[in-house]
């Protein structure tokens, strides 16, 4: 069997992307890592060039963003087909897998390799807000994803790149792999989630109003969501300490759920139940 490990990547510097954290997570079970390097207004090639790895492979291609998010859709097939491997494993920048489930991951591709019925195998996500203390699992916040496709050219990435479709039109037949994706694009300084959004409103994800383009980012009171008490992945660990506002939080949930089991079981949960929030 073998794996490939694929993703798209375009301004990472500019936006504090943890992608070479993302590629690292799960470099140790692929047998090779396809990255592709769109035209960027920073050092982005650089960056993806320091990692160093004989498994790493760097194809750049050039974003027609009049195709909107499309775009991405577009390029993330670009390194698909780049992928020589049984199972194309894709993460976006800001994605990451717990080397915990790395064993069980690799276990769920050997299981399905020769099950041509199995097209994907499905991730959990934990969507981090604000702080790596704090998921969402409210309305417009998806939970369940393909990440790992069988790599036979019967299968794309479709839409803004966050799922993938049979060409042929049939229904996506796939497998729970039970194991989460840790989802960081929300967990930046105020003034990078500005800029992030407005970089997201001109490939055409969002509409934004006059003072969202110019003011700092505010994530309110994190409280409204529910808090993580288990690990991240270990590539996560030097970002997690240095993120003060996280640290802060962190204090206020082990004082506020002193009495709470997780605290002192330290899984890796998420409640299963969609939590309304009030957006203010």
């Amino acid at each position: 069997m073998k794996v490939s490990g694929f993703t798209i990547v375009r301004n990472i510097r500019k936006y504090h992307y943890p992608v070479i954290e993302s590629i690292k997570s799960i470099l140790p079970i692929c047998d090779e890592f396809v990255i592709n390097v769109g035209d960027s207004e920073d050092d982005t090639l650089g960056l993806m060039q320091s990692i160093h790895d004989p498994k790493i492979r760097i194809i750049e291609n050039v974003w027609d963003m009049s195709m909107g998010k499309e775009v991405l859709s577009q390029q993330t097939n670009l390194a698909l087909a780049a992928c020589k491997g049984d199972w194309a494993f894709y993460l976006q920048s800001d994605e990451v897998i717990h080397e915990h489930d790395l064993p069980k991951l690799k276990k769920a591709m050997e299981t399905h390799l020769h099950d041509a019925a199995v097209d994907a195998l499905r991730f959990r996500w934990l969507h981090f807000y604000g702080s790596y203390c704090r998921y969402r699992i409210d309305k417009g916040w998806y939970q369940k994803q393909d990440r790992i496709i069988r790599n036979n050219g019967e299968v794309e990435s479709c839409g803004d790149a966050y799922g993938f479709h049979r060409k042929d039109g049939k229904p996506l037949t796939r497998k729970n792999t039970g194991s989460f994706l840790y989802h960081y694009g929300w967990v930046q300084p105020e003034e990078i989630m500005t800029q992030r959004r407005v970089n997201a409103e001109q490939i055409g994800f969002v509409e934004l109003k006059e003072e969202d383009r110019t003011q700092k980012y505010s994530y309110g009171d994190l409280n409204r969501f529910p808090p993580y008490f288990g690990s991240h992945p270990g590539v996560m660990n030097d970002m997690v300490k240095a993120h003060q506002l996280s640290s802060k939080d962190f204090k206020d949930i082990q004082r506020r759920y002193w009495w709470h089991p997780m605290r002192w079981l330290k899984l890796r949960y998420k409640t299963g139940k969609r939590v309304k929030t009030k957006i203010e």
